[in-house]
């Protein structure tokens, strides 16, 4: 038995081709166990995080580190694009980090692919001269447990008596 499948173009098909032509970008950032996914595309300066708003950013003591990269590179590097973070793991002062991470990625990358290499140039001698975090992820993990103690290198206190 042969059986011939007809695939028709859908109007679904044309609707993705329109999103996909939209300039947009795609980074990470990361910090310990927290991954924070940001979508950059053209658009009027939105941030989003999870959904919500940039400035209602929890905990407020930690919300000026997502403002960080906006702050040093001025809102007028942001107003031409809109940037969608969804963020996960990790404990609350990771995932801030890992969203700032997330944002000055966005913000280069977005940079080097629709404008020019000299705006990119700039604008990573601004983010590494403040600080090397905001573009290279931090390569410490937590060391696994091992046998024989309470934690990864902490042992019994020997005792003679």
């Amino acid at each position: 038995r042969c059986h011939l499948i007809v695939l028709s173009p859908s109007p679904q098909n044309s609707q993705t081709s329109d999103i996909m032509s939209k300039p947009s970008v795609q980074t990470f950032g990361r910090k310990r166990n927290a991954v924070a996914v940001a979508y950059c595309k053209q658009g009027s300066g939105l941030v989003k995080i999870n959904g919500s708003p940039i400035e209602l950013v929890e905990p407020e003591p930690l919300r000026i580190k997502t403002f960080e990269p906006i702050l040093l590179l001025g809102q007028e590097r942001f107003s031409g694009v809109d940037i969608r973070i969804r963020v996960k793991g990790g404990g609350y002062t990771a995932q801030i980090y890992a969203i700032r991470q997330a944002l000055a990625k966005a913000l280069v990358a977005y940079t080097q692919k629709y404008q020019d290499e000299a705006t990119k140039n700039e604008i990573k001698t601004i983010l590494l001269s403040y600080d090397r975090t905001l573009l290279v992820s931090d390569p410490r993990r937590c060391e696994p447990k091992k046998f024989g103690g309470p934690s990864a290198r902490a042992r019994r206190q020997k005792s003679y008596r």
